[in-house]
């Protein structure tokens, strides 16, 4: 009789063991992806401080140099929306691998460049490399957690993590710099993705096999990439040459002529498109994206500013200041991480509201720096204002995006949420500075910036109104992550 109540008891354990080994996995996906954004997102920022330590080395002229970062912003958000779709199409864990192996074998090369061509090369193939990876990140969270309250707390682990990789990019550059070498901001990407190639390979599940369907957008693929990387270039060009330049305009042009060629293209004549008409019309997806693209041109140029300030005015050197941006981190890493318990009371777009109300609240209070500002009285105080508008903006944003998305679309919908992002940065950066360079005085200049970046956080509340009011997330959907947030 005991022998036979054995099996039963087995099974049971079985049973029980199932559901941690199902959490233990989805944790685990979870880290490996914020692993690879974290990479990303640093390498946006992590070459700033270290650009006269590249120059004095490799001989670049002051023309060239600017091309170290430009490279590998142009790159990464020139090819975000075709990034994105090639997960929907040839498998999220087969494009994963594929943008690690870019990246780090990019940063190696890159590490050891004798000469300046090489290393913008290998920056621009980094760049590759980070557009394929990030909006893989974002699909492979949409696809292992179920939508609901479960999600939203993965999201949040995952944008508190692209906060610290943006804000740590300075400061993890320069203690690099002064303690070892230029080098070594890239060379250490090369470990971090080798043991991020091998985690893929034994958490991530096969890909399925592709559908006759399943036939990337040749056309839309081109059109979208080289519209959004001209439409970029002439924005980066603004500048140097001034809205009215002929670079400026050029790009422009060509920027805005083939997006609009691509949108006919995918609307009318592409099989498979890049990015379906379908699910562009979805509210959670235009309204998101508008959203986005206005919050992108208030946060991401706020780390140039700020620093620019650190250094120009307050005279810190490249590792003070990077230290100067840690209240910043920690605080948005603070905040996006409280933003899934404030999303159960007030719902996504109520929190988008408040936090881009209380961002525009912290750029104003950071508008009344001045000459004599100290980093206790001209910084803290609007960094803990801004930074917890930022860290509880950005989840219930990527949250909306992302609700009600098709597996099969994951990838577009992610791809295309990261593209409105950096061109908000890259648009707000560039006006940003056309404006700054209006005033004579220094302290006119940024109080000027911050102000129209406090309006612009304003617009973001405006734009947060046309958002649908999501679903309830089910509580019992959460129970896995919950028991380690």
């Amino acid at each position: 009789m005991g022998h036979r109540e054995a099996p039963p008891a087995t099974a049971s354990a079985d049973a029980e063991a199932q559901p941690t080994a199902s959490a233990h996995r989805q944790s685990a996906l979870l880290w490996l992806a914020c692993a690879a954004q974290f990479m990303v997102v640093l390498d946006v920022s992590v070459v700033n401080v270290a650009l006269p330590s590249i120059q004095a080395a490799l001989g670049f002229d002051d023309a060239g140099l600017q091309w170290v970062v430009g490279s590998y912003a142009l790159v990464f958000a020139g090819f975000l929306l075709l990034g994105g779709r090639l997960a929907d199409l040839y498998g999220r864990r087969r494009v994963f691998l594929w943008g690690l192996l870019l990246f780090s074998s990019s940063s190696l090369v890159g590490g050891l460049a004798t000469g300046p061509g090489l290393l913008i090369a290998m920056r621009a193939v980094q760049g590759l490399g980070a557009a394929v990876l990030a909006p893989a990140t974002l699909t492979i969270l949409t696809t292992t957690f179920a939508e609901g309250q479960v999600r939203t707390r993965a999201l949040a682990i995952w944008t508190a993590v692209s906060s610290a990789g943006g804000a740590a990019g300075n400061l993890i550059g320069g203690v690099l710099t002064d303690s070892l070498s230029w080098r070594w901001i890239l060379l250490i990407n090369v470990p971090i993705g080798a043991v991020a190639v091998l985690a893929a390979g034994r958490l991530l599940p096969a890909d399925h096999p592709r559908t006759a369907s399943g036939r990337l957008d040749a056309p839309g693929a081109v059109l979208a990439t080289l519209g959004v990387t001209a439409l970029v270039y002439g924005v980066n060009q603004a500048g140097p040459h001034g809205w009215s330049g002929t670079t400026t305009l050029s790009g422009l042009a060509v920027g805005v002529v083939t997006l609009a060629a691509f949108v006919v293209t995918e609307a009318r004549y592409a099989a498979s498109p890049l990015m379906p008409p379908s699910l562009v019309r979805l509210r959670p997806i235009w309204a998101g994206n508008a959203t986005m693209l206005l919050a992108g041109a208030c946060f991401i140029p706020m780390w140039y500013f700020l620093s620019l300030y650190m250094q120009d005015v307050l005279h810190y050197g490249a590792l003070a200041t990077g230290l100067g941006f840690l209240p910043h981190t920690l605080v948005g890493i603070a905040a996006a991480r409280l933003a899934p318990a404030v999303m159960r009371h007030t719902g996504a777009r109520s929190l988008i509201v408040f936090s881009a109300l209380l961002g525009a609240a912290g750029f104003l209070w950071q508008s009344r720096i001045g000459a004599a500002s100290g980093y206790v009285d001209g910084l803290l105080g609007p960094a803990i204002v801004m930074s917890a508008g930022m860290g509880l903006l950005v989840t219930p944003i990527t949250t909306t995006v992302t609700s009600g998305v098709s597996d099969t679309e994951a990838g577009a919908a992610s791809g295309l949420m990261n593209t409105t992002r950096q061109m908000g940065g890259a648009f707000g950066l560039a006006a940003l500075v056309t404006l700054a360079t209006a005033h004579d005085t220094p302290a006119s200049s940024y109080r000027s910036v911050f102000v129209a970046t406090a309006a612009v956080c304003t617009a973001v509340a405006v734009m947060a109104c046309a958002l649908p009011t999501p679903r309830r997330a089910e509580p019992a959907a959460d129970a896995p992550l919950s028991d380690r947030s």
